[in-house]
C-alpha cells in the first residue's frame, strides 16, 4: 500500500509516523523544496520523498493533503489532471470543510474520491521536526464524507486511521465549521483582539506588559498562532465567522448593559450560566485547540528544590515539556508550573510529586 503525504510538517509529519513501518506500507513524502524533501528523508518521518507531484500521486492508495488551507484547492485541481490509481482515496486536514469538499464535487476526478478530514489536534511547535505519532492519540478526527461516497470507500479510510489511535467521527462538512468556528476560529479572533488591545493600551503605560504575566498570557495563549495559516483559515471560513461575530457582539452588549445599570444579579447569573455549561466539558480530553497538561507545585525557597524535582521526573523517565517559576520569595512558599506533553506523563508526574510529599494542584 503506498501512502502519499503532500506536506510533511506537524500534522502531515506526525501522519507519516502512524503509518511509516506497518506492515505492507510505505509512506511518500513531498514537496516543492529539495532540502525538505531530504530532510523528511534523512528524519526518518517518510520511506521515500520527491519534489515531483506526479511520482509523488502515481500508484497511489490514499494521498493526504497537509499543505495550509489556502492551497488545498490547488493541490486538488492539480491531481484531478492526473491518471490516478483506481479508487485512490484523496482526503485532507484543514480546519475548514466546507469549501474543499465542494470543490472537489466541482471537478472530476479521475478514478479518486476525496473525503474530507480534520484531526483535532496540535502543539505549540510547528514544522517535521515536532511531529511524533502520539500527537492523534485519544483525539477526535474528523471526516466530512459526501454522502455519495461509497461506504466501502468510507471504511477504507477510517480502517487506515485507526493507526492514529484517533475516535473517527463523521459529520456534514457544514456542520463542522459550524462547530469549528464556535469553538476555534473565533476564540482565536477574540484572543488576537484582546491581546492587541493591552498593547495599545501599554504603547501608553508599560506596566500592561508587565502585569500581564501569569493569567493573562496563559488566557490569551493561541493569539501566537500563525498569521498566514489563520489569514486563509478565517478568511477560508469567513461567512460562518461574520454569524459567529455578531452573535459574540451581543454577548459582550449584555456586559455593557448589565453593568451601566449596576446589575450585579445579572453579572452573577452570566458567570454561573457559562460556569455551568463549563464544567459539563469533558477534563483534558484532546481538542481542536492544544491542550495544555500542567501541574502546579507548592515549592519553599530552597537551594535545590527545582533541581531535585526535575531529576526525580527524569530518573522516573517522565518528559518533561516546560517548567515555569511563577512565584519565589525569602521565606514565602512559591509555585513551580510543570507542563507535560501528554495526559498519561502528566498522571505519572502527580503521582511521583505526592510520594515525594510535594503539594500539588491543577
Amino acid at each position: 500500500m503506498k501512502i502519499t503525504i503532500f506536506g510533511v510538517g506537524l500534522i502531515g509529519g506526525s501522519l507519516a509516523l502512524c503509518f511509516k513501518d506497518k506492515p505492507n506500507i510505505r509512506v511518500v513524502g513531498h514537496s516543492n523544496n529539495p532540502k525538505s524533501v531530504q530532510k523528511y528523508v534523512d528524519r526518518k518521518v517518510v520511506d521515500e520523498a520527491t519534489t515531483s507531484i506526479e511520482e509523488a500521486a502515481l500508484d497511489a492508495d490514499f494521498i493526504f493533503l497537509c499543505v495550509p488551507v489556502g492551497l488545498l484547492e490547488e493541490y486538488l485541481l492539480k491531481l484531478s489532471k492526473l491518471p490516478l490509481k483506481s479508487d485512490c482515496i484523496i482526503t485532507d486536514v484543514g480546519s475548514t470543510k466546507e469549501s474543499i469538499t465542494s470543490c472537489a464535487k466541482s471537478i472530476s476526478l479521475k478514478n479518486g474520491y476525496f473525503i474530507g478530514g480534520h484531526p483535532m489536534a496540535g502543539s505549540e511547535r510547528s514544522g517535521v521536526d515536532a511531529a511524533t505519532s502520539y500527537l492523534f492519540e485519544n483525539a477526535f478526527y474528523v471526516l466530512t464524507p459526501d454522502p455519495e461516497i461509497p461506504e466501502h470507500i468510507y471504511k477504507r479510510l477510517e480502517d487506515l486511521l485507526a493507526y492514529t489511535k484517533s475516535q473517527i467521527i463523521k459529520v456534514d462538512a457544514s456542520t463542522h465549521d459550524d462547530i469549528v468556528g464556535a469553538i476555534s476560529h473565533l476564540p482565536h479572533i477574540i484572543a488576537v483582539s484582546l491581546v492587541n488591545q493591552v498593547a495599545k493600551y501599554n504603547d501608553q503605560n508599560d506596566l500592561y506588559e508587565r502585569l500581564a504575566a501569569g493569567g493573562f498570557k496563559d488566557l490569551t495563549r493561541i493569539a501566537s498562532g500563525d498569521p498566514v495559516i489563520w489569514r486563509d483559515i478565517l478568511l477560508n471560513n469567513k461567512k460562518i465567522l461574520l454569524h459567529l461575530l455578531e452573535d459574540w457582539q451581543l454577548e459582550i452588549s449584555k456586559f455593557i448593559e448589565l453593568l451601566k445599570s449596576d446589575d450585579g444579579q445579572g453579572v452573577e447569573d452570566q458567570f454561573k450560566f457559562a460556569s455551568d455549561f463549563r464544567s459539563k466539558l469533558p477534563e483534558r480530553r484532546k481538542g481542536v485547540m492544544t491542550s495544555l497538561f500542567d501541574v502546579y507545585v507548592d515549592i519553599k525557597d530552597h537551594p535545590g528544590v527545582i533541581g531535585h524535582i526535575t531529576s526525580e521526573l527524569g530518573n522516573r523517565k517522565i518528559s518533561l515539556k516546560n517548567i515555569e517559576i511563577i512565584e519565589s520569595r525569602a521565606e514565602v512558599p512559591g509555585i513551580l508550573r510543570l507542563s507535560f506533553r501528554s495526559e498519561n506523563d502528566l498522571e505519572n508526574a502527580v503521582e511521583l510529586l505526592k510520594e515525594l510529599s510535594y503539594s500539588v494542584h491543577f
